[in-house]
C-alpha cells in the first residue's frame, strides 16, 4: 500500500499530486462539484450522524461547499497553500489548516467523518489509514469521492480517446473496492449520476487543469489541448452554447471499527 496509484511510477507519481497549486484559481472556477446525495452517502456510513467533518487533501473546496450545505462543521486539511487560499476566500466558515493525510494536524478522535474528494488515489495508504483512523471517533466513516466522465455519451468517450496523455492512466474508482485496512470495515460502493454546465471553451479550460495534462510537457500539452477545442468546435452537441458534461460520481465508504 506504499501507493495508492495502480500502474504510476512512484516520481510520476509525486509530480502529478504536487502539480495543482499553479492552477489553484483555474481549478477552482472550472472542476465541478460533487452531489449532495453523494456525500449524504458517504456521511450515512457513520454510526451516528455525523456534525464536525474533515475534508482531507481538500484542494479548493469542493467537497467543503457540498458539506456545508449539509449542515455540518468542516475543517480542510490541504497540503498546497495556494489551494488552501482559494478554498479560504471561498468558504470562509471551513477551518483550513496546512497538512497530509499522512500527517493530519487534528487531535485523536475529532471527527465523526473523513470526505476526500478526487484525491484518495494520491495517499500513501500504508500511512494514510492509520492517520484518518486516528482522527476519526469509532464508528465513524470515511469516505473517498471520484468525479468521472459518463463515457456511455459517445462524443465523450471520443474525446477523451483522443486527448489521453503520456501520463493518463487507471483510477482507484474503476476496482470494486478499496485496500482494506484492520481499522476499518470492508468498503461499501456505490455510483451516482451528475453533470456540470460546460462550452467548448471551459471544458477545455477544465481539461487543463488534470494532473496528466499539467505535468505533459507544453508541447504535448498544447497539442492536446488544441485538438480537444477542434473536436468540440465540430461536434453537433458542443459546438454552440451550453451543454451538460455527463459525470458519474463514484463513493466509497468505510466504517471506522
Amino acid at each position: 500500500m506504499n501507493s495508492s496509484t495502480p500502474g504510476i511510477e512512484p516520481e510520476l507519481h509525486a509530480r502529478r499530486a504536487a502539480s495543482f497549486g499553479a492552477k489553484a484559481a483555474a481549478y477552482a472556477t472550472h472542476r465541478p462539484d460533487y452531489p449532495e446525495k453523494a456525500l449524504a452517502w458517504g456521511l450515512a456510513g457513520a454510526r451516528e450522524t455525523p456534525e464536525r467533518v474533515l475534508d482531507l487533501a481538500a484542494g479548493t473546496g469542493k467537497v467543503s461547499e457540498g458539506l456545508l450545505a449539509l449542515g455540518v462543521t468542516v475543517t480542510a486539511v490541504e497540503p498546497d497553500a495556494q489551494m488552501l487560499e482559494e478554498l479560504t476566500k471561498a468558504f470562509p466558515a471551513v477551518t483550513p489548516l496546512i497538512g497530509t493525510a499522512e500527517r493530519i494536524p487534528l487531535p485523536d478522535a475529532s471527527v465523526d467523518a473523513v470526505v476526500a474528494g478526487q484525491a484518495f488515489h494520491w495517499f500513501h495508504l500504508d500511512r494514510a489509514y492509520p492517520e484518518i483512523a486516528r482522527v476519526l471517533k469509532p464508528g465513524g466513516t470515511v469516505a473517498a469521492l471520484w468525479n468521472h466522465d459518463d463515457e456511455s455519451a459517445g462524443w465523450l468517450a471520443e474525446l477523451n480517446t483522443l486527448i489521453k496523455a503520456s501520463a493518463s492512466r487507471r483510477w482507484l474508482s474503476d476496482y470494486e473496492s478499496l485496500p482494506e485496512h484492520e481499522a476499518f470495515e470492508p468498503f461499501e460502493k456505490k455510483t451516482f449520476g451528475h453533470k456540470q454546465p460546460r462550452t467548448a471553451e471551459t471544458l477545455v479550460a477544465t481539461l487543463a487543469t488534470h494532473s496528466h495534462m499539467l505535468v505533459a510537457d507544453e508541447e504535448e500539452r498544447e497539442a492536446k489541448l488544441r485538438a480537444a477545442r477542434e473536436f468540440l468546435d465540430g461536434n453537433p452537441e458542443t459546438a454552440s452554447g451550453e451543454f451538460d458534461l455527463p459525470l458519474t460520481t463514484t463513493v466509497f465508504r468505510a466504517r471506522r471499527r
